[in-house]
C-alpha cells in the first residue's frame, strides 16, 4: 500500500508539474534492435570482492548482471576509471545506449559529455540520488534518468542514527585512546551526553528523513522536521515530530541537525556561513545527503572555532575525497567514504532495481513512476 502511493505521487508530480520542455529532442525510451552497449561506472574492490558472493555493486561483480545482458548479446563495459578526457569512460560516451552510475563512486555526467553521447538515452543511478548527472541538459537531451528509488532509504536512515550517537557520546575520542594506548576518561566524559531530551531537527523530511524520525523516537527527543511538504497528520502525530516551516526559525531551536534534502541548484551551497551563524553554537551536524549542500570552508571554521562541536557525514564534493580535502583534516569530526546505502543488503537491493528497469528497457515498458527523475523532457518535483 506504501509503495502505490508513493507511485501514485510520483504521477502527481510529474503530471501536475505544468512543466515541459518544448525544446527537449526526442530520444525515445526503446532499446535499439541487437546488441546494446551498457557502460556501469562503479568503485574498485579489488581483494575484496570475493569474500562476500552478494558484494554486487563493484567493477567486479557488476551488479551480477553481466552474464544476464551478454546472454542476451548485449556488450557490457564496467570501470572504475570515470575522470578526464582519456578515461575509460570517455572512451566509451560517443556510442554507449545505457550508462550506469552510482551516488558512491559518480561518473559525472555533464552536458558537454551528453552532448557527445548520440547514442545514449537511459541513465540509471544504481541506488539513490542522482545530483551527479546534469539533470537540465539531460532533460534538454531527451533522455531519460532513472534510479533505484527506495533501494537504500533504510540502510542511510540507520547510518544516521548512528552518527548521531557517535557524536552526541563523543565515542571516536574514545576509541583513539584505545587504538594508542592511552585511558583518560576525562577526556572523553567532558562533552559526552545523553540523546535523550535533546533537540533533533531534518532538513528534509522524505523517506529518509521520516524513517530517521521513526526511529528516533524511541529515544525521547524533541523532533521537527522541515520540509516543502507536510508530512501526513496521522503520520506526524504517530512519530510525534513538529513541522517547522521557516527553516531559519527550526534551526537555532536545534542540538542536532540532520540534513536530508537533495542536491539542487537551490540547496547548493544552502549551509554557508551565514547560515551556520543561525546555529546554536555547540550543535552537532550529520550530513548523509551530499557534501555540496555544505559550504565546505564554512564548515571546517565552524568546527574550528567550536560553533559546530561535532559533524559527522558519508558524503562529499567531489568523490572520491582528494588526500588534502580539508574535511579529512578539521577538528571534531567522524567522517568516512561514502559508504551509508551501500551495504549488502542495499546493494541487492538495487541491484535488482536496476536488473528490473533494463528488462523494462528492452521490451519498451515503462519504469515504476516514482523511479523517474528525468522524463519526457521533465524533471521529478525533488530536484526542481
Amino acid at each position: 500500500m506504501a509503495m502505490k502511493r508513493v507511485a501514485a505521487s510520483a504521477v502527481r508530480a510529474f503530471s501536475a508539474s505544468g512543466i515541459s520542455n518544448p525544446s527537449a529532442s526526442t530520444r525515445h525510451l526503446h532499446a535499439p534492435a541487437g546488441s546494446n552497449k551498457i557502460v556501469g561506472v562503479f568503485y574498485d574492490a579489488k581483494e575484496y570482492a570475493a569474500k562476500n558472493p552478494n558484494f554486487l555493486g563493484c567493477t567486479e561483480n557488476a551488479l551480477g548482471i553481466r552474464q544476464w545482458l551478454e546472454s542476451q548479446g548485449h556488450q557490457y563495459i564496467v570501470t572504475s576509471d570515470k575522470e578526464g578526457p582519456h578515461s575509460e569512460l570517455e572512451k566509451h560516451i560517443p556510442d554507449l545506449h545505457v550508462l550506469i552510475t552510482t551516488p558512491f563512486h559518480p561518473a559525472y555526467v555533464t552536458a558537454e559529455r551528453i552532448k557527445k553521447a548520440k547514442n545514449l538515452q537511459l541513465v540509471l543511478t544504481a541506488g539513490i540520488g542522482s545530483d551527479h548527472i546534469d539533470l537540465k541538459a539531460a532533460a534538454e537531451a531527451g533522455l531519460t534518468v532513472a534510479e533505484v528509488t527506495g533501494s537504500n532509504v533504510v540502510s542511510v536512515a540507520e547510518d544516521e542514527l548512528m552518527r548521531i550517537l557517535i557524536l552526541v557520546r563523543n565515542f571516536l575520542p574514545g576509541y583513539h585512546q584505545v587504538i594508542s594506548g592511552d585511558w583518560n576518561v576525562a577526556g572523553i566524559a567532558y562533552r559526552a551526553y545523553d540523546l535523550e531530551g535533546k533537540t533533533v531537527g531534518t532538513v528534509g523530511a522524505g523517506r529518509i528523513g521520516k524513517l530517521l524520525l521513526q526511529r528516533l523516537k524511541p529515544f525521547n527527543c524533541n523532533l521537527l522536521y522541515h520540509d516543502r511538504l507536510k508530512m501526513d497528520p496521522e503520520l506526524e502525530s504517530q512519530i510525534g515530530a513538529k513541522f517547522e516551516e521557516d527553516l531559519d526559525a527550526m534551526l537555532p531551536k536545534c542540538d542536532i541537525v540532520v540534513i536530508n534534502m537533495p542536491l539542487t541548484e537551490k540547496t547548493k551551497g544552502m549551509f554557508d556561513k551565514d547560515k551556520i551563524a543561525k546555529l546554536k553554537k555547540g550543535v552537532l551536524i550529520v550530513n548523509n545527503a551530499r557534501g555540496a549542500i555544505m559550504d565546505t570552508q564554512a564548515v571546517v571554521d565552524a568546527c574550528s572555532s567550536g560553533h559546530i562541536a561535532g559533524y559527522s557525514g558519508d558524503v562529499w564534493y567531489p568523490q572520491p575525497a582528494p588526500k588534502d580535502h580539508p574535511w579529512r583534516y578539521m577538528p571534531n569530526q567522524a567522517m568516512t567514504p561514502h559508504i551509508s546505502g551501500t551495504t549488502i543488503d542495499a546493494q541487492i537491493r538495487y541491484a535488482a532495481g536496476t536488473k528490473d528497469m533494463l528488462d523494462r528497457y528492452f521490451k519498451g515498458e515503462e519504469f515504476p513512476p516514482q523511479n523517474y527523475i528525468v522524463k519526457d523532457g521533465e524533471l521529478a518535483s525533488q530536484y526542481r
